[in-house]
C-alpha cells in the first residue's frame, strides 16, 4: 500500500498576520469565512508569533457540538490552562442540572484575576448548535474585563448581538476577501511545494480559486510531481464546491486502492484510530497508513501526542463522505452498525447512539438511549441527550423515548410533564418483551423515586427503594454499575424525603451511606447531592452542627466548580437559614442571594420553597412585612403542590398567617387560619399564629388560650425554635394584660431555650424589643445573650461564632468567654460570679486571663479589643 506524499507548508502571510495584530488590539475579533478559507491556518501562524505578549486559551469546538454544558466547560478549563489564574480547582465537572448564566460569572471571574492579557480564541464556533451558549457568550463577549480579549472563528455570521462593541469600535472583523491569497501568495506556496508554473498558469490557477487557501493547497498537493503542470491548470474550473471535489478526486486518485478504501470508509467518524479502521476496512495495518498520510500533509490531522487518533480536515472529510455515499452507499448502514458496537464496546455510548441513528436503527437507538439516559445525566450530559432525541425524526413516538423525555423534565423541575411521559413508559413497560422489562422497570422505578422526591411522597420513594434493592440474578457488570448508580441516588432521594418528613436519624444515616457509596463508585455530583441534603437534614440539630455540615458540602462542589448549580442549593438554603436565625442578616443577605442564582435552572416546588421561606423570615426579621408576606404566599402556594405532609408544612403556613396579621389584615388571616383543617391545625406554629392574630385583634387573653397547648408540651412543634417563639408571645400576651412580671418570666424562659444557639430570629420577628428591654440586665440570667439580641434588634450585627487567633495565638476558654460577654455589662466581679455561680477569685483569674490573650491592660480596652476581633455583640457580620 502506497501513500502519495505532499508536503505544501505554511507561508509567511506578514500582512494579514500584522492585520490580525491590530485587530486583537480591539476587545473582540471576529473571523468570519466559508470552509477552506485558512482561518484555522492563519490563527495557528498568528498563535506561534504571540510569545509572552497574550496568555492563550484556545478552544476548538467540536463538529455538531449540541450541548452546551461541555462547551462551557471546555472554555472555562482553557482559561485555567493558559495559566490566566493560579491556585484554583482543577478542571471543572459537568453537572446534570447545568446553570449556565453562573457559568459564565465564573469564567469572568477567571479573566478578572488574570496577571495579564489573555486571548480567548474560539475556532469553529459555527459547530456550536446551542442557541442558549450563544446568548451567554453574547453576554462573556460584552463584559470582558480590561486584561482580555476573544477571537472567534466562524464559517458564516452567527447571532451574536455585538452591536454595543462595533459602535465602540471594540470589533474587529476579517472576512473571506480579507483571507484570499494574493498572486504573490499564491507563487509562494507552490514554490514551498516545488511546484512550477508559468505566469499565465499561474495566474489562471488564481484566477480559477479566485484566491482559496483550500483550493490553492489542495492544487498544490495534486501539482506536485504532475507530468504536466499547466495542462492540469487549464482542465479545471467552476465554484470552490466543484473545484474541491475535482482536487479531491485527482488526490483520492494518486492514492493506492486500499488507502482510498480506508478514508472512505472512516470518513463516517468524526474520529479514528488504527483498531476502528481496521475493523471499517476489514483488514489490518491501518494505524500505518494514518501515520503516513498524517506524514504526507495529506489533510489528515493527529489529535494525541501519541498519535494515535486522527481527524480529517474538515472539508477533506465533507467530499469524502459525498464520495462515500457515491461509491458505496449500500455499505453505510452497515459501517455505522459496526462503528457504533465498537464505541459501546469502549464505553463511548453517545457516540454508539449516534452512529446508530445513522444506520437507520431508530428502535435499536431508542432502547440503547433508554439504558443509558440516567448514567449520561449523571454524567453531566443531559443536553446531550436531549441532542440525541431530537435527531430522531418528525413523529418518531418510541415509547422507550418516554423515560428519556421523562428524565429530561425531572432535571428542570417540570414535574407534571414527567409524571405524564412516566405513565406512557410505564404501559409500554407492562407490554415490553421479557428481555427488556427489567431493564425498564429499573429505569422507571429510578424516574419515579426522583419524582416522588420532588413532590415529598415518602410512602412511593420507599415503594421504589425496596425494589431497586432488591437482587437480581443474572446480572451483567453494566448492569452492576447501573444498580451502583441507582442505589447512591435512590439513598439520596430516600433520605432527602425523610429529612423533609423530620424523619431525621434516618434521614441523616441514608444521606450519609449515600455519599459514601457515591465517593466509592466515582459519583462526584451525587455525593455532593447527599453532602448538600445532609445539610439540610440538621437543620434541628445545633446551628454550629448544620453550618459545619453545609460548609463542607459547599467546599466539595467549589472543588468541582458546582458552588453556585441547583445541586448545591440545599446547602446554599440551609446556610441562609442558620445566619439569619442567628441575627445575621447581613450575610444572610448575601447567601440568599447566592441561593437565588444557584437555583435559577432548577423550577421544582421543593427547592423553591425552601428559598421562599427564607427570604420571607429574612424580610420579617427586618421589619418588611409586605415583601415577607408575599414571600410566605409563594411558600404557601409550592406547599399545596407537594403530596402529602412536609416538616415546613405548619411552619410555612403558620408564618404566613402571623405576617398576615402584622400587615393590619387580622380578619383576613382569621379567615384563612379557619380553612386549616388537615393535620397542621393543632401545631404549634398554627397556634402560635393563632396567638398572633388574637394580638392583632386586641385579644391577649385568647392569646393565651391559643399559646397553652404548646405550652404544656401537648400540641406537636417542629423544633424549640417554635416554643422559643410561643414564650415571646406569651410575654407580650402578659404585658398587655398588664402582668408584668409573668411577661418578664416568659420572656426568661424564651431567652434560656434560645441561649445553647444563640438564637436571635424569633425575638426579631415576634417584635419583641421592649418587651426585652424591660428586663432587669443585671438580674437575667441570659444578660450576655440578651445584650447581644438587643444589639441586633438596635441595628448591630452579632458576634460572630468562630473566633479569629488572638495575641499569643490561644483561644479563649469557655469560662473566659462567658465573662468576658459580662464585661461589656455594668456588672461588677462580684455580680458577674453571682450570676455565673462561680467565686469571685475565679472571675478575676478568668478576667486575667482574658486581658493577657487580648493584649489588653483594662476592662474598656478588652471589650473593645474583643468587638474588633468578633468576640462580643456590636461586630459587623463577615
Amino acid at each position: 500500500m502506497k501513500v502519495a506524499h505532499a508536503t505544501p507548508r505554511l507561508i509567511d502571510r506578514g500582512d494579514l498576520l500584522a492585520a490580525l495584530d491590530r485587530a486583537a488590539a480591539r476587545k473582540v475579533t471576529i473571523i468570519s469565512a466559508p470552509a477552506g478559507s485558512g482561518k484555522t491556518s492563519l490563527l495557528r501562524a498568528w498563535a506561534d508569533r504571540q510569545g509572552q505578549r497574550h496568555r492563550l486559551a484556545i478552544v476548538p469546538v467540536p463538529r455538531d457540538q449540541q450541548d452546551a454544558q461541555q462547551f462551557w466547560l471546555a472554555l472555562l478549563d482553557a482559561v485555567r490552562q493558559a495559566g490566566a489564574v493560579t491556585g484554583r480547582a482543577g478542571p471543572s465537572a459537568a453537572t446534570p442540572d447545568f446553570n449556565a448564566p453562573a457559568m459564565v460569572d465564573r469564567v469572568l471571574a477567571e479573566l478578572a484575576d488574570a496577571p495579564g492579557d489573555v486571548m480567548l480564541v474560539i475556532d469553529d464556533l459555527h459547530e456550536l448548535n446551542s442557541a442558549a451558549a450563544l446568548a451567554q457568550l453574547t453576554r462573556l463577549l460584552t463584559n470582558l474585563p480590561p486584561q482580555a480579549h476573544a477571537m472567534l472563528t466562524t464559517r458564516h455570521d452567527l447571532p451574536l448581538r455585538l452591536h454595543r462593541l462595533r459602535l465602540a469600535g471594540e470589533l474587529a472583523e476579517i472576512r473571506a476577501a480579507d483571507l484570499r491569497f494574493s498572486e504573490r501568495e499564491t507563487r509562494m506556496l507552490l514554490g514551498a511545494s516545488d511546484v512550477a508554473l508559468s505566469e499565465a498558469g499561474l495566474a489562471r490557477l488564481h484566477q480559477r480559486t479566485e484566491g482559496w487557501a483550500a483550493g490553492l493547497r489542495l492544487a498544490a498537493i495534486s501539482l506536485a510531481g504532475h507530468p504536466d503542470p499547466e495542462r492540469y491548470v487549464a482542465e479545471f474550473s467552476g465554484s470552490e464546491r466543484t473545484v474541491a471535489e475535482y482536487l479531491i478526486a485527482e488526490l483520492l486518485e494518486r492514492q493506492s486502492a486500499d488507502v482510498q478504501d480506508l478514508l472512505l470508509r472512516t470518513s463516517l467518524l468524526d474520529q479514528v484510530n488504527g483498531e476502528l479502521a481496521d475493523l471499517l476496512t476489514g483488514r489490518p495495518g491501518s494505524e500505518r497508513i494514518l501515520l503516513e498520510l498524517a506524514d504526507a500533509n495529506t489533510f489528515v490531522v493527529p489529535l494525541d501526542a501519541g498519535r494515535t487518533w486522527f481527524r480529517y480536515h474538515h472539508l477533506f472529510g465533507d467530499l469524502l463522505r459525498l464520495e462515500l455515499r457515491r461509491t458505496l452507499s449500500a455499505e453505510v448502514p452497515a459501517l455505522h452498525r459496526r462503528a457504533a458496537g465498537w464505541f459501546l464496546r469502549q464505553g463511548r455510548v453517545v457516540d454508539a447512539i449516534r452512529h446508530t441513528q445513522a444506520a437507520g436503527d431508530w428502535p435499536g437507538s431508542a432502547r440503547l438511549l433508554a439504558d443509558h439516559a440516567f448514567s449520561l445525566t449523571l454524567d453531566g450530559q443531559a443536553q446531550t441527550v436531549q441532542a440525541l432525541v431530537r435527531a430522531f425524526p418528525p413523529g418518531a413516538d418510541d415509547p422507550e423515548l418516554a423515560l428519556v423525555r421523562a428524565g429530561a423534565d425531572l432535571v428542570q423541575g417540570r414535574l407534571d410533564e414527567a409524571a405524564a411521559h412516566l405513565a406512557v413508559a410505564e404501559t409500554y413497560a407492562e407490554a415490553a418483551p421479557p428481555d427488556r422489562q427489567h431493564r425498564l422497570q429499573v429505569g422507571l422505578a429510578s424516574l419515579q423515586l426522583s419524582l416522588a422526591r420532588r413532590r415529598g411522597q415518602l410512602a412511593r420513594v420507599i415503594e421504589q427503594v425496596r425494589f431497586l434493592a432488591s437482587p437480581v440474578t443474572g446480572q451483567s457488570d453494566e448492569d452492576i454499575a447501573l444498580g451502583s448508580d441507582l442505589r447512591a441516588v435512590a439513598l439520596m432521594n430516600l433520605g432527602t424525603v425523610e429529612a423533609w418528613s423530620l424523619g431525621l436519624p434516618d434521614a441523616e444515616r441514608h444521606l450519609r451511606e449515600g455519599a459514601t457509596l457515591a465517593r466509592e463508585i466515582g459519583r462526584p455530583y451525587v455525593e455532593v447531592g447527599c453532602l448538600a441534603q445532609l445539610g439540610f437534614a440538621s437543620k434541628i440539630d445545633p446551628f454550629s452542627t448544620t453550618q459545619r455540615r453545609c460548609r463542607e458540602a459547599i467546599a466539595l462542589a467549589e472543588q468541582y466548580g458546582w458552588g453556585t448549580e441547583p445541586v448545591i442549593a440545599p446547602a446554599l438554603v440551609t446556610m441562609t437559614g442558620t445566619m439569619v436565625w442567628l441575627g445575621e442578616f447581613d450575610e444572610g443577605e448575601r447567601w440568599l442571594q447566592r441561593t437565588v442564582q444557584a437555583v435559577a435552572t432548577d423550577t421544582g416546588p421543593d427547592i423553591s420553597l425552601l428559598l421562599h421561606q427564607t427570604a420571607g423570615i429574612l424580610h420579617a426579621a427586618r421589619g418588611r412585612h409586605r415583601m415577607a408576606f408575599e414571600e410566605f404566599s409563594a411558600a404557601e402556594q409550592l406547599r399545596s403542590q407537594l403530596a402529602g405532609s412536609h416538616a415546613l408544612a405548619s411552619q410555612v403556613t403558620g408564618w404566613m398567617l402571623a405576617t398576615q396579621a402584622r400587615l393590619g389584615q387580622p380578619g383576613e388571616a382569621r379567615t384563612a387560619l379557619a380553612a386549616v383543617h388537615d393535620e397542621r391545625a393543632g401545631s404549634g406554629e398554627i397556634r402560635n399564629a393563632d396567638a398572633v392574630i388574637c394580638l392583632a385583634e386586641g385579644d391577649p387573653a385568647g392569646a393565651l388560650g391559643a399559646l397553652q397547648p404548646v405550652l404544656d408540651s401537648t400540641a406537636p412543634v417542629i423544633g424549640y425554635v417554635t416554643l422559643v417563639e410561643s414564650h415571646l408571645l406569651a410575654g407580650l400576651a402578659h404585658r398587655d394584660l398588664g402582668d408584668q412580671r409573668a411577661a418578664e418570666a416568659a420572656a426568661e424562659r424564651a431567652l434560656a431555650l434560645a441561649e445553647s444557639d444563640r438564637l436571635v430570629l424569633p425575638f426579631a420577628m415576634t417584635f419583641s424589643r421592649e418587651l426585652l428591654e424591660a428586663l432587669p440586665r443585671h438580674q437575667s440570667a441570659h444578660a450576655a445573650l440578651l445584650t447581644d439580641i438587643l444589639d441586633v434588634l438596635h441595628g448591630s450585627s452579632p458576634a460572630a461564632p468562630d473566633q479569629p487567633p488572638l495575641l499569643d495565638g490561644e483561644e479563649l476558654s469557655p469560662g473566659e468567654l462567658k465573662v468576658l460577654r459580662y464585661l461589656s455589662t455594668n456588672l461588677s466581679r462580684p455580680e458577674i460570679a453571682g450570676v455565673l455561680s462561680v467565686s469571685v477569685n475565679t472571675v478575676s483569674t478568668h478576667v486575667r486571663s482574658i486581658y493577657a490573650k487580648l493584649g489588653v491592660k483594662d476592662r474598656s480596652s478588652a471589650v473593645q479589643r474583643a468587638r474588633a476581633l468578633r468576640l462580643l455583640a456590636g461586630a459587623r457580620a463577615r
